[in-house]
């Protein structure tokens, strides 16, 4: 819960920041067509050829804006992931299993369940514990093959409850990275397409919104592939760090079943 109200409030704090930033960006535009030109010729050259991030938003107009904010649904959603893999999921799966393993070597059932309910919150945790509470439990009635089915299938049960939240809704970051790619491209389009009408008018301002028109543009372009390659990035980390917890507990899972058949007597 607390999480939640976190990252509710960076989102809103994001949302204001960013159409802060496209408001005070966008006051230069009231500018006349004379005063643009001899703006420009004051200028040096180096001046003019300096690009800022502000610049750019203003340019791309209220196509930026909705880049911004379908950038910053990635990053909310990002944060979510970050404090489902890496805090809550935080544990040593090797260190567990031999800690497990000894336990259950020397007959120590109850400290092996008490010590993998302290990691339950951890998706390896409940699986160990899930299947330790079965053997615990079923060891006084079943023995031999039954047994080992139950156990075999309590952790089956728990990998199939647990295992696929890791990787789950990543496909989001692939879907907002694409839709900023797009939505950049549909901004070029209609800066073209501004352009090219104000190319044809004939009137004075043509020269100015035929600039105005390739600068939306341009900058579209860069928002939206200036949003899509960080949604990228961060997708392939949570894909990664999703795939290596999947690792660990096929691994780990398989070696305590191993361990836990070989105490069973027939």
């Amino acid at each position: 819960m607390k999480a939640t109200k976190i990252i509710l409030v960076i989102i809103a704090l994001m949302c204001s920041l960013s159409f802060a930033f496209a408001q005070d960006a966008a006051e230069p535009v009231a500018e006349t067509q004379t005063e643009s030109v001899q703006q420009d010729a004051e200028q040096p050259a180096d001046a003019s050829t300096k690009i800022s991030v502000a610049e750019i938003l203003r340019d791309s107009e209220f196509w930026g804006i909705i880049i911004i904010l379908v950038f910053v649904i990635g990053i909310a959603m990002a944060i979510v992931r970050y404090i489902q893999l890496w805090v809550r999921e935080k544990i040593d799966a090797k260190q567990l299993f031999f800690k497990l393993k000894n336990f259950i070597k020397q007959d120590q059932i109850d400290e092996a369940a008490k010590v993998s309910e302290g990691f339950k919150e951890t998706t390896l945790g409940f699986i160990f514990w899930s299947g330790i509470m079965v053997f615990k439990e079923q060891r006084r009635n079943l023995s031999g093959k039954a047994l080992r089915d139950s156990v075999q299938n309590a952790f089956d049960e728990a990998v199939l409850q647990k295992a696929h939240q890791l990787d789950s809704g990543l496909w989001w970051f692939d879907t907002l990275a694409q839709l900023c790619t797009y939505l950049g491209l549909l901004g070029t389009i209609w800066g073209l397409l501004k352009a090219f009408k104000g190319l044809g008018s004939g009137t004075q301002g043509g020269q100015a919104n035929l600039t105005k028109g390739i600068a939306q543009a341009i900058g579209t372009t860069a928002m939206g592939l200036v949003a899509a390659i960080p949604l990228t990035v961060i997708k392939g980390a949570l894909k990664t760090r999703a795939d290596n917890l999947i690792a660990d507990i096929d691994e780990y899972c398989v070696k305590l079943i191993n361990n836990i058949n070989a105490t069973i007597k027939d």
